[in-house]
């Protein structure tokens, strides 16, 4: 099976595709639409800023490649602002309309003004798996990940809603609709839990 990580300068790729060597998986990455259309799984890295993103993502011509990928039923991967880019709209920096291919919107956390918490969330939080997910196939409950952002998503369709975390308010740290799975963490700086989720994901 074809793994394609897509380069569009918004993620630290090798990072994600050294984890997925670890794990004995070769990931391939890919920057034209063409590349996303013979991908077997994609991975849609991301950090950064939502408005940027999806500008360049419209700017190469990307958009509907990756909403064809996922039409079409084949296994997606989003990490971070990846999973934020998966919906309907972004309030970082104005209102941006994201890849439409979730409803729902990615707004910025309050818990600095509700909680007295900084914002951006950064370090080791644990996972609520919610709803059942390839992605979570043997792990141990309340694992600890990975996570740096200062947004969050809220999903319109709770069903799509696969694991959460709390930070002073518990928030979506993970979506799952059919073959379409996301996280809002970073699986690879989650040393052997995010090893065996891009395992896991290799293995969908």
């Amino acid at each position: 099976m074809n793994i394609a990580i897509l380069d569009y300068d918004m993620a630290n790729l090798r990072s994600v595709q050294k984890a997925f060597a670890q794990v004995g998986v070769s990931a391939s990455i890919i920057s034209k639409p063409q590349e996303i259309e013979a991908a077997d799984k994609l991975v849609l890295p991301g950090v950064g800023a939502f408005m940027d993103a999806i500008a360049t993502l419209r700017q190469r011509d990307l958009v509907e490649p990756i909403k064809q990928h996922v039409s079409r039923g084949r296994p997606m991967l989003g990490i971070c602002l990846g999973l934020q880019l998966l919906f309907d709209v972004g309030h970082e920096d104005g209102q941006h309309k994201g890849l439409g291919i979730l409803a729902g919107e990615c707004v910025r956390f309050e818990v600095d003004r509700t909680h007295g918490l900084k914002v951006p969330h950064m370090g080791w939080n644990q996972i609520d798996v919610r709803r059942p997910s390839p992605l979570f196939a043997g792990l141990p409950a309340g694992c600890g990940v990975y996570f740096v952002h200062g947004y969050h998503v809220v999903p319109r369709d709770p069903e799509v809603i696969a694991a959460t975390t709390d930070y002073g308010l518990p928030f979506v740290s993970s979506i799952r609709r059919d073959n379409l799975v996301a996280t809002q963490f970073h699986p690879e700086k989650s040393q052997a839990v995010g090893l065996r989720i891009l395992s896991n994901f290799a293995a969908m």
